[in-house]
């Protein structure tokens, strides 16, 4: 099954919220993402629906499996290339930022390659 992108950084924006308070609302989507509440809300709704995440009663939002492995191999990929870019001399900050416009698009042969020049362990 082909996932868009804005998919990818959704589920990859539930884990690092996860990671960091341990529960997540989609309040705190809208905060990391930057976007309004109604995209957000259609978001969370379609991929609930795909089956990538699930919602409590209370508004807590979990990922599925499939939700956390797609998360967790674009967070990889973030991690990665923003270690890459920080290694060439780019401020974290800006590395972080570009990161995020390339983690989607690379190959898996081109990251594996970026992983053994990190010296990281390909997914």
């Amino acid at each position: 099954m082909v996932i868009h992108e804005s998919a990818e950084d959704y589920l990859e924006s539930i884990l690092i919220i996860q990671e960091q308070a341990g529960q997540v609302r989609s309040i705190d989507v809208v905060n990391k993402l930057g976007f309004s509440k109604p995209s957000v809300s259609i978001a969370m709704k379609k991929l609930r629906e795909s089956g990538y995440i699930t919602m409590a009663g209370d508004g807590n939002i979990s990922l599925t499996d499939s939700g956390m492995e797609i998360a967790s191999r674009i967070y990889k990929r973030h991690r990665t290339i923003t270690r890459l870019f920080e290694l060439m001399g780019v401020s974290p900050e800006q590395a972080a930022i570009d990161a995020c416009k390339v983690e989607h698009d690379l190959s898996e042969e081109t990251f594996a390659r970026i992983c053994s020049y990190v010296g990281d362990q390909p997914l």
